[in-house]
């Protein structure tokens, strides 16, 4: 159930309802949005006159019960209003929304050493991504696979990021590396293997940084935002829904199948930023451009893309990887395009050179 309050409430009279409320058995959830405030009850809300709760103040504009299974996560709990997740990085606060500009992150899969890490964080910094991403712990099919250098490769990433000034995306395996995980993650990932691992999203809610939560191999969408409720409802509001490509049937020519109707159907379902990850949904880089795109024009708040020096030699997922040159002219593509539909933060002709600029305007 929420409680929608008129614009221009007084904040004393919002504590006077909420303090109402709560004689009910129940805690009230305040958020402010832009234009109104709302209160969430979240619980046994079953034998609550809805009437009854009107009648509190003629601030009330109107209450609403949420008959999703997703409360928090549900479009309704924000009255129609999409939320934002405000980043804070070293080069200054990045907000994932739908009102703002096109977030990219961008990174090899594992971190592998020092000059491969820091040379690709200044090269995507300098085309236009605000994000580095990069596996320090690797969740991998087979127990043979090369799973990441844990700790030191962490402390890469905080050298790359003292180097260019970007954010820090990272993902979280075990609770039990949670703690130092997030000491250098400025957003925490879950990974699609650990979507319902529920007890870990639990406690990385309970860490109050931003997560980035992958959807699962064959998670439906309610599945997917039933996992972000665990984090909403350990009291950390700012989650970031990740489409990653789902498994079909066919393995043949692409790794996963990238849903991208998943974008506006999430729009109608609820409030949280969306991202799209196209390297790992396709699995190869020639596929990559064009589903970003794809992605971009559907309504994403924020891209994924896997870039390496050297794809041929990456420790893993090589072959979806962008190469630095290959993800320059990317961005210059998407930039097109981002501007578009107004969702690009500056001219992409800012990131490479002249004559790499004129060649994609010509295609575009």
């Amino acid at each position: 159930m929420i409680i929608v309050i008129k614009a221009g409430t007084p904040v004393v009279e919002i504590e006077r309802i909420t303090l109402e409320i709560s004689r009910y058995g129940i805690a009230p959830e305040v958020s402010l949005g832009q234009q109104k405030a709302v209160i969430g009850l979240i619980g046994d809300t079953a034998e609550i006159d809805t009437k009854q709760i009107q009648n509190i103040s003629p601030f009330i504009e109107q209450v609403v019960r949420i008959k999703k299974p997703f409360k928090r996560a549900s479009l309704e709990y924000r009255n129609g209003e999409h939320s934002e997740v405000v980043v804070p990085t070293p080069n200054g606060a990045v907000t994932f929304g739908q009102n703002h500009p096109v977030v990219v992150v961008a990174g090899p899969c594992s971190v592998e050493n020092e000059q491969m890490i820091v040379e690709t964080a200044q090269v995507v910094k300098a085309t236009g991504a605000q994000f580095l991403r990069g596996g320090a712990y690797k969740p991998r099919t087979s127990p043979y696979a090369f799973q990441g250098h844990g700790e030191s490769a962490l402390e890469l990433l905080a050298k790359a990021r003292e180097a260019t000034g970007l954010g820090i995306i990272t993902e979280v395996m075990d609770a039990a590396e949670l703690e130092l995980v997030a000491s250098v993650a400025d957003v925490i990932q879950i990974g699609a293997r650990n979507m319902q691992n529920f007890s870990l999203l639990k406690k990385v809610g309970a860490t109050g940084k931003p997560v980035l939560l992958k959807r699962g191999l064959a998670a439906t969408i309610e599945d997917w935002l039933m996992s972000a409720e665990y984090i909403l409802a350990a009291g950390n509001p700012n989650v970031i829904l990740c489409e990653r490509g789902i498994r079909t049937f066919d393995k043949q020519y692409t790794r996963n199948t990238l849903d991208i109707s998943a974008i506006p159907v999430l729009r109608t379902l609820t409030h949280l930023p969306i991202m799209i990850d196209p390297s790992h949904a396709t699995g190869k880089s020639e596929f990559v451009q064009p589903m970003a795109m794809a992605a971009i024009a559907s309504g994403t708040d924020s891209l994924m893309i896997e870039v390496h020096p050297d794809p041929a030699k990456a420790l893993s997922d090589g072959p979806q990887s962008l190469t630095l040159p290959a993800f320059e002219e990317l961005m210059l593509e998407l930039g097109a395009l981002g501007k578009f539909f107004g969702r690009w933060a500056k001219p992409n002709n800012t990131y490479t050179s002249a004559a790499l600029a004129t060649q994609v305007t010509a295609r575009v």
